[in-house]
């Protein structure tokens, strides 16, 4: 089976939510507790086997991409003063020549935003990582994605049931069967009413594609909003490659919004002080 190299980050958008902060602060970079939003599913990318990582970015936030850069100056600085520990987390995020950059120009949707890396990807199965979403898991939730779909191939995506209430807010599977955590599906639909939900099974920010979903993008036309959906070039390819859903093992937070981001900042304290206090 096809390893998993390209994991494409769309982190175009202006994070009105937060504003005034995403006025001059990008929104992956306010913290969940000690760290960047982002840098935690950089890291869960890695985890996971990522050797490039493609930031699908706007041009006034190159403080974004500029994080995972090397800063020269302040590791001499911290070096020189012994900061062994400030160095280390300084370290920790660079990517080096492991990231692109391309810049998405108008806000289009995220259907365009993944189109925007094709020259990244060529014809290989790739990932996408929504930062938005953040995953709370004892074995990173692409990794586990990863080990699903190595048996099984196709267009994957993960799945969080958030019950008939919620589901008018995401887009749902029509499952045909499960195996486990692992679900098969013969449709995708956006945003249903919550009487027209095909399940209760949400997609979220993680996907493994194939690269024919890809070729598609190029052929989706701009829908509601003159956006272009990923979800119709990945219902258009269900013929060709199939779709998966998969239950990942874990907690998710909605840090797209203020309230998530406190409540992961929380969950991640908690852990914190539980390993220290192990350690102890």
């Amino acid at each position: 089976m096809t390893r998993i190299k390209t994991a494409i980050f769309p982190v175009a958008g202006l994070g009105t939510r937060f504003l005034p902060t995403t006025k001059s602060v990008p929104k992956e970079l306010l913290p969940v507790y000690d760290r960047p939003l982002i840098e935690y599913a950089v890291e869960e990318a890695r985890l996971a086997g990522i050797e490039r990582f493609v930031f699908v970015n706007s041009r006034n936030k190159s403080s974004l991409e500029n994080h995972f850069r090397a800063a020269p100056a302040l590791e001499a600085n911290l070096a020189q003063k012994e900061k062994v520990t400030a160095l280390q987390k300084v370290r920790r995020s660079i990517l080096g020549e492991a990231l692109e950059v391309v810049y998405q120009d108008a806000p289009l949707g995220l259907g365009h935003a993944v189109f925007c890396a094709r020259e990244f990807v060529g014809n290989r199965p790739f990932a996408v990582i929504l930062p938005d979403d953040f995953l709370m898991c004892e074995q990173p939730c692409l990794a586990q994605m990863i080990d699903a779909w190595s048996s099984v191939g196709g267009n994957m995506l993960a799945t969080v049931d958030v019950g008939i209430p919620a589901i008018s807010a995401y887009g749902c599977l029509s499952i045909t069967g499960s195996d486990g955590r692992l679900i098969s599906a013969d449709a995708l639909v956006e945003k249903p009413q919550p009487d027209q939900a095909p399940s209760t099974k949400a997609v979220i920010g993680r996907y493994i594609l194939q690269p024919s979903v890809m070729k598609r993008l190029g052929q989706t036309k701009p829908g509601t909003g003159g956006e272009i959906q990923l979800t119709d070039a990945i219902s258009a390819d269900i013929k060709t490659s199939g779709l998966y859903g998969y239950e990942f093992e874990g907690q998710r937070f909605d840090c797209g919004q203020p309230a998530g981001l406190v409540e992961a900042s929380v969950a991640v304290s908690r852990t914190r002080v539980n390993q220290v206090a192990v350690a102890a």
